[in-house]
């Protein structure tokens, strides 16, 4: 005969023991919390070349499959060697994911690296007259308000006179000093810090591009290995919806980000013609700018448009108006036109979360943060959801939210809601 007071007995001591041991390992957290989060830094830093990879298989996986699936086409059954044809299906997408990749690097670095030098050279050496000619706008603008001239030239003549006093008090003596031993020593410390910082940047790309390759050839087989796990584990029923689950994630991220990144290279593109056409300066650079950070949703086109303006406002402080009416024109298509035509409604969340997930995790994660932030939150509201909605079937409740508007109370015998009067 089964002693039921003994089985309550057991489980009774069992969950104490979890709660005391859930207890004291989050006191352990919290005590500890700078060790731990040295070692979740540690761990990060020796897994960053298989981040790297992990994030380049992920974007260049539609080139890949793409590759994969037109060579198994034009292969067909024309070849009736599995083993071969799958070699070859896998080298070509692998080119395919590789070409691409070295495209965009080397045509990012000819576009950037030499405006940018040509740009900051060319600000450097214009400076006194982009001065002159500020000073000139100003006295024009508040020609008609001599107050407010006087206020506002006063204002801009100590800020002048603070950049040249710390030129010549920090900079050019700084510069003068090159040739002294302490100098040297500076000079020679670092160098040794960049070359070792460049020297692991590219061990890092190195290893992640291997990686990359590695996770583009088995991302079948580890995908098969994990589910494989989760039915071990799991009973059936929740090992299919763990599995769904996974397969929503994937959705939302690689349609999100890949869009974002397709939207952006528009956007860009865009940028570049109409700064041309309107002939704005620093034309390239500035497209580059405006298109790499319109990857972050909502703050991207902002974050962009700052520096670039103050780049065109050191030209003119006409064309920076002209410049700021085109990212504002731009920015308005790309929220209502061509982001929702390429996005469509990918992750289904109100503005208001839009911008709580970005400040949120852009505050945790900084940049990574500010774009994954979206798909990210997406998915924590699907899981939450899901779980919302099983609980309320269990209580026989609806699941719809406008059942809930105006909903003063649930009456707990017959289960009618009462409205609010």
């Amino acid at each position: 005969m089964k002693n039921h007071r003994f089985d309550r007995y057991l489980y009774m001591g069992i969950t104490a023991v979890l709660v005391l041991a859930a207890a004291t390992a989050v006191i352990f957290l919290f005590l500890e919390r700078k060790a731990i989060l040295a070692l979740g830094g540690r761990i990060i830093s020796i897994l960053t070349p298989i981040i790297y990879g992990a994030v380049l298989a992920f974007l260049f996986s539609p080139v890949y499959n793409g590759g994969v699936r037109f060579t198994g086409e034009l292969l067909g059954k024309k070849m009736k060697n599995e083993k071969l044809k799958a070699f070859l299906q896998k080298t070509v997408g692998t080119v395919l994911s590789l070409t691409l990749l070295y495209i965009i690097v080397v045509s990012l670095a000819m576009m950037i690296i030499p405006q940018l030098y040509s740009s900051i050279a060319g600000i450097v050496n214009t400076m006194p007259v982009y001065i002159q000619n500020l000073y000139e706008w100003l006295t024009g603008l508040f020609a008609n308000n001599p107050p407010l001239e006087e206020m506002v030239l006063s204002v801009y003549q100590q800020a002048v006179i603070a950049v040249q006093d710390w030129s010549s008090s920090n900079l050019i003596p700084h510069l003068q000093s090159i040739g002294s031993f302490e100098s040297l020593e500076k000079i020679l410390g670092g160098v040794s810090n960049s070359v070792l910082t460049i020297f692991n940047l590219a061990k890092n790309i190195l290893i992640g591009l291997i990686v990359m390759v590695y996770l583009l050839n088995i991302k079948d087989t580890l995908t098969a290995q994990v589910k494989k796990i989760v039915y071990a584990i799991l009973p059936v029923r929740a090992a299919n919806g763990t599995v769904e689950e996974f397969r929503y994630i994937h959705k939302v991220f690689s349609g999100f980000i890949i869009g974002k990144l397709i939207d952006s290279l528009i956007i860009g593109v865009l940028c570049f013609i109409l700064m041309n056409l309107f002939k704005l300066p620093f034309a390239l650079l500035i497209s580059v700018i405006v298109g790499v950070t319109n990857v972050i949703p909502f703050f991207g086109p902002f974050i962009g448009a700052i520096p670039s303006a103050v780049l065109v406002f050191l030209i003119s402080p006409r064309q920076c108006l002209y410049f700021v009416g085109l990212v504002l024109v731009l920015q308005q298509f790309d929220g209502n036109i061509l982001g929702p035509k390429i996005l469509g409604d990918s992750t289904g969340l109100s503005s208001f979360w839009v911008l709580f997930s970005i400040l949120f995790f852009g505050g945790l994660w900084g940049f990574v943060g500010m774009i994954v932030a979206v798909p990210l939150t997406a998915v924590v509201f699907d899981l939450f959801s899901k779980f919302q909605c099983h609980f309320l079937r269990k209580k026989n409740l609806p699941q719809d939210t406008d059942d809930y508007m105006d909903l003063e109370k649930i009456d707990a015998d017959s289960g009618r809601f009462i409205r609010q009067k």
